[in-house]
């Protein structure tokens, strides 16, 4: 049953303002409703993320959020003409060439939001 069902990552902010300001002004997703407690955006068709309030935000540093692109290099370049840094990673992490790492299955970059959630944008491989 819930294999059929859409899912909406919900990501935590302890700064509503500077993570609307990423998500909506930066990214430029669509925002979709807002309270005090919540913005619900915008991504693809039918798919939404959350980013709820929180007093202590997150502590993880592994991917929260990935993004399937069609072509990976034109997402990152659209990231950075936005203003946002691409991470570059060397070992023990998967390692980057020019923001971007083959995980063999697929091609990945990452990007890091005002609260410290990790995003990425992924290719799938033919």
């Amino acid at each position: 049953m819930l294999g059929d069902q859409p899912v909406y990552p919900i990501l935590l902010s302890t700064d509503m303002a500077a993570s609307r300001a990423f998500y909506h002004d930066r990214l430029g997703l669509q925002v979709l409703g807002e309270t005090e407690e919540r913005i619900v955006l915008k991504c693809g068709d039918g798919t939404r993320l959350l980013i709820s309030r929180s007093t202590v935000g997150t502590s993880d540093t592994q991917t929260q959020v990935a993004w399937r692109v069609p072509d990976i290099r034109a997402a990152i370049a659209d990231l950075r003409a936005r203003g946002v840094t691409i991470q570059e990673y060397r070992p023990p992490d998967p390692v980057t060439d020019d923001g971007v790492a083959d995980m063999g299955h697929s091609w990945a970059a990452w990007f890091v939001d005002p609260d410290g959630n990790v995003l990425s944008v992924i290719q799938p491989k033919p």
